[in-house]
């Protein structure tokens, strides 16, 4: 090799150093950003798990609560988190246990706080830990969900389409019909064209509407608790009815109703005050007034399978808390089938949801866009079949 090769060495590194920094480093970025939004709630399912599994063993050693998780955080352990340590300081303030959950709302989910809140007032935490746990299997469900593409269509597709739509009512259709009226020279558009660019306002608002649907799904999936407590201080209530309108969320509810209605039973509460309690932990304003109803139910002599109606029709639910009821006891393996049929179904109907809203998303938007194509090349059709008599 000779000295200009030599020299022009450091050149070409630094001409490759340039194009790793301006190419592949941005397009990692993103890629991880897309992996680390995507997996935001298997991460707060971890968390939670990792706080269920610490604050369990510590009661099966006969600690306090306080006592656990202060144990727990003076070991310094980095996999706990930010959040615990914060957790364990309010404890040391005097603080109880689910008092301090309250001033970190961002450890766990408020489901899971308002269970144990309820395991504290029966004086048996441990015994709510089963139903915090059902919990976790609604973070494997929702990333499921946004696997079947709905939140990846949101990051790879839809920023070109906020603008595309807009660009082709505005500049490109009016262009088109100036060019096919002056090539036409005075002859009509073919009519399936003229209902195209007509009515393309109409497929643009539907394109949008997509769009805005997807990004508004995306953004409900990445905030999480946070945004649900930012929307129970704005708008309290209305997120609460908007829920219980998905068929997989409704069961759901349905499923931590009874998960905590069977342990308080167990736990010897009165039904009417096991009612209220375990309508309060599912923490959904629709759940708590449907339990109200079953309460009135309950005093106005109604036997608890039948008033049960007012919140959950289920027949299966009303024979299971019957047998239960016979017997006095075993409310909690009296209902863990039913428990389990619930998470089964609501796992079903989410990822139901999450492919057919997917698979129709990309149906409409291709009509619009083949309805466009179509009726361009009519025009040139129609030009063509004009020359070829002429």
């Amino acid at each position: 090799m000779n000295s200009d090769s030599f020299q022009s060495l450091p050149q070409t590194a630094l001409v490759f150093l340039i194009y790793l920094l301006l190419g592949v480093v941005p397009v990692c970025g993103v890629v991880y950003g897309i992996y680390f939004l995507l997996t935001l709630p298997l991460r707060r399912r971890e968390r939670t798990r990792m706080f269920l599994d610490v604050l369990e063993v510590g009661l099966r050693q006969g600690h306090a609560p306080e006592a656990t998780i202060a144990g727990a955080a003076a070991s310094r352990d980095r996999s706990l988190g930010v959040r615990f340590q914060l957790l364990s300081a309010h404890l040391e303030e005097g603080l109880r246990l689910t008092a301090a959950l309250r001033a970190v709302p961002r450890l766990l989910p408020p489901q899971v706080v308002a269970m144990l809140e309820t395991g504290e007032r029966v004086g048996d935490m441990r015994a709510v830990l089963p139903a915090c746990r059902l919990l976790l299997r609604d973070g494997v469900s929702s990333v499921r969900g946004a696997l079947n593409y709905v939140i990846l269509l949101a990051f790879a597709l839809t920023p070109a389409m906020f603008i595309v739509p807009l660009v082709v009512r505005a500049k490109v259709l009016p262009a088109f019909q100036a060019v096919f009226g002056g090539m036409a020279e005075g002859q009509p558009l073919p009519a399936f064209t003229r209902l195209v660019f007509a009515g393309n306002g109409i497929s643009t608002a539907i394109q949008l509407a997509i769009v805005t649907l997807l990004w508004l799904a995306m953004v409900a999936y990445i905030g999480g608790p946070r945004l649900q407590r930012w929307m129970h201080r704005a708008l309290p209530g209305l997120q609460d009815r908007i829920l219980v309108w998905f068929p997989w969320r409704r069961k759901q509810l349905q499923r931590d109703f009874s998960a905590m209605l069977a342990v308080l039973l167990d736990a010897e509460v009165p039904e009417s005050e096991a009612v209220k309690l375990a309508a309060q932990s599912t923490q959904n304003l629709v759940m708590i007034r449907r339990g109200e109803k079953v309460r009135s139910l309950l005093a106005s002599g109604v036997k608890l399978p039948q008033a049960i109606t007012a919140l959950d029709d289920a027949r299966e639910l009303q024979w299971r808390l019957s047998n239960a009821l016979q017997r006095g006891t075993g409310f909690v393996n009296a209902l863990n089938g039913w428990h389990e049929a619930l998470d089964a179904k609501a796992f079903q109907l989410q990822q139901a949801a999450a492919q057919m809203t997917t698979t129709g998303f990309v149906l409409v938007n291709g009509l619009l866009v083949a309805s466009f194509v179509i009726a361009v090349f009519l025009v040139f059709i129609a030009l063509i079949n004009g020359a070829a008599l002429w």
